[in-house]
C-alpha cells in the first residue's frame, strides 16, 4: 500500500513535458483558484512521468488528475507541504511550491479531459445502490451526495472528482480511509467515517463502479 501512496496525487521524479501533449485548451484563469493554466502547463511538467500526458495516468496505481477539481488539487498540495498528508515524495515535491504555483498547476490539470473508464457488470449490482442511495440502516450516505451523479465532484466545495478514476487507486484510498491511514484532517474525517462502514467487497465494487462513471 505504501508503494501506491508514492504517487497518491502528483508524485513524479522525472521531467516530462505536459505542455507538449496537452489535450484540451485551458482557460486563462481558473474561476476557483485564479490560477493561470498556461503557466501551470509548464509547472506541472514533472507530474507527467507518473500521471501521464494531460493528467491521464497509464498506471492504475497512480491517479488520473485530468479534470480533477482545482480546489481539491490545491488542498492536497497544501496538505503535503504542511505534512498533514504524509508521503515522502509528495512532501518533497510540494515543499518548493508557492501558493501561486499550486493554483497554476491546478488550473492546468482541471482543464484537461479525463479518459473514460469501465465498470465491471458484477460491481454495478453491489455498488450502484450504495453510490446512489447509501444505506440508511448502517448510516451510510450516498456517495453521489458529495461526488455527484456522474462522479464529477463539487469543485466549489472541494469534493474531488472520482468518475473515471482508476479502480486500483480508488480502492487503495478507500482502504486507507477505512484504516485511518488517510483522512486525519478536514473533509478526510468524513471519508474515514464512511469507509469504516464499508466491507472490503463493497470497496472493490465501488472502486470499479466509479471507474465507469462519466
Amino acid at each position: 500500500m505504501k508503494r501506491l501512496f508514492l504517487a497518491v496525487m502528483f508524485a513524479a521524479p522525472a521531467m516530462v513535458s505536459f505542455a507538449a501533449s496537452a489535450q484540451t485548451a485551458a482557460p486563462a484563469k481558473d474561476p476557483f483558484t485564479q490560477g493561470d493554466a498556461a503557466a501551470g502547463a509548464t509547472k506541472a511538467a514533472v507530474c507527467a512521468a507518473c500521471h501521464g500526458a494531460g493528467g491521464n495516468s497509464a498506471m492504475p496505481e497512480w491517479p488520473n488528475l485530468a479534470g480533477q477539481g482545482s480546489t481539491y488539487i490545491v488542498s492536497q498540495l497544501k496538505a503535503f507541504k504542511s505534512g498533514a498528508r504524509k508521503n515522502a515524495i509528495m512532501m518533497g515535491q510540494a515543499a518548493a511550491l508557492s501558493d501561486a504555483d499550486m493554483a497554476d498547476i491546478a488550473a492546468y490539470l482541471t482543464a484537461q479531459k479525463v479518459r473514460p473508464g469501465l465498470a465491471s457488470k458484477d460491481a454495478v449490482a453491489v455498488a450502484e445502490p450504495l453510490y446512489r442511495g447509501g444505506d440508511a440502516s448502517r448510516g451510510l450516505p450516498a456517495c453521489s451526495g458529495c461526488h455527484g451523479p456522474r462522479g464529477a465532484g463539487n469543485p466549489a466545495a472541494g469534493y474531488p472528482r472520482i468518475g473515471a478514476q482508476h479502480a486500483t487507486y480508488t480502492a487503495t484510498q478507500l482502504t486507507a480511509y477505512k484504516s485511518g491511514e488517510r483522512g486525519a484532517t478536514g473533509t478526510g474525517q468524513m471519508m474515514q467515517a464512511v469507509a469504516a462502514k464499508l466491507t472490503d467487497a463493497e470497496i472493490q465494487a465501488l472502486a470499479s463502479y466509479v471507474n465507469g462513471l462519466q
